[in-house]
């Protein structure tokens, strides 16, 4: 159910945003600032490909806001020429919530890193998600503290030898689409940081969707984790990537003389399995829906800390009422009953009926 279903107020433009016909370019979006990350890092592959993604928007710069908490991608509105903030660790979800609330003229972007948003952030984080916020959230994930000089992180494998945990970490990693997806995320996709083209694709649809769109991006950190989505780059990566397409069938691999992948998503119990194409019957291969929830959740229990399975793409794309839209709806409500009874600010709605003069 969208806004409009409701009768909520929206605005025109792409995700609701007023749009510009002047040409832009990816020139036109980058900073006057040095980029400061390691050589080598997956950061400046997705600083690369936001700049060249936002002029095909068409919102004007003005329009723009990134929000960032702290830690290295957290750099980010540094290096774009747009408004930003970098703001508190873990609590750009809440400050991007405050803007997105108050000024719905704005496109409201969070970029954010595994242990900004899933340690210290991560109920900031799980909140804006199931609101249903209108903002999107880049979450960077290269499984480790990268600015505080490589401790383990949410997202670190069990065993996982760090300065933090020099026998090998002892915790359960997050599953980022997992965490997305039970919290009702209404928008999650996962994506590459040396996959242009795959990442442009989510980043597209992210921004073009009304709500909270997560976009987990699996991104290398050379100097504290170097190598760490190697296998999805190199050797038999092509046997370990499983890419979405809404309605179609999921297969993936080298591909068969008909030019289709030689391995297929099927059912298995109330989970899902991989099977090799040619030895299952068509029918049973699993299509991709990216309104259906459930589905969406097995997919993310296909990619396991070994990533020997990793889905990417968009696992979930579906409308729900969008918390902004109906707390501002909530607000002209109020007004116009003020106004039918005599002109009675919002103050006295405020106050409502619950309240106290305590003598002095």
């Amino acid at each position: 159910m969208t806004a409009l279903d409701l009768g909520l107020p929206t605005i025109g433009g792409l995700d609701g945003v007023p749009t510009t016909d002047a040409k832009q370019t990816a020139k036109d979006f980058t900073s006057d600032q040095e980029v400061r990350w390691c050589p080598g890092c997956g950061d400046y592959a997705v600083l690369a490909a936001v700049r060249s993604f936002l002029p095909t928007l068409g919102i004007r710069r003005e329009n723009t806001v990134f929000v960032s908490g702290i830690g290295c991608s957290s750099r980010f509105p540094y290096y774009l020429n747009t408004y930003g903030m970098h703001s508190i660790h873990g609590r750009a979800p809440t400050i991007a919530t405050g803007l997105a609330v108050t000024r719905p003229d704005l496109s409201v972007w969070v970029v954010t890193g595994d242990g900004d948003a899933l340690s210290i952030g991560g109920n900031h984080l799980i909140h804006a998600l199931r609101r249903n916020v209108n903002l999107k959230i880049l979450l960077f994930n290269n499984r480790i503290y990268g600015l505080t000089k490589g401790q383990y992180s949410p997202t670190s494998e069990v065993g996982k030898v760090t300065k933090s945990t020099p026998m090998g970490s002892l915790d359960h990693p997050f599953n980022p689409i997992s965490v997305a997806l039970g919290a009702e995320a209404s928008f999650v996709g996962r994506a590459l940081d040396s996959d242009r083209k795959g990442l442009t694709e989510v980043l597209a649809a992210a921004a073009a969707h009304r709500g909270t769109a997560l976009v987990e991006i699996f991104q290398d950190c050379p100097i504290f984790n170097d190598g760490s989505f190697d296998v999805l780059r190199k050797g038999d990566h092509e046997n370990r990537l499983i890419p979405l397409t809404h309605g179609e069938p999921i297969r993936f691999g080298p591909a068969d003389a008909d030019g289709l992948g030689s391995y297929a998503v099927v059912q298995d119990g109330f989970g899902l399995a991989v099977a090799k194409a040619d030895e299952i019957d068509p029918g049973k291969i699993v299509v991709h829906d990216q309104a259906d929830h459930n589905l969406a959740f097995a997919l993310s229990r296909l990619s396991d800390q070994d990533l020997t399975h990793t889905v990417t793409g968009i696992f979930r794309n579906v409308d729900r009422t969008t918390y902004d839209d109906a707390a501002r709806a909530q607000v002209d409500q109020a007004r116009e009953k003020a106004a039918q009874n005599g002109g009675a600010d919002l103050q006295a709605l405020l106050n409502g009926r619950d309240t106290w003069t305590v003598a002095g």
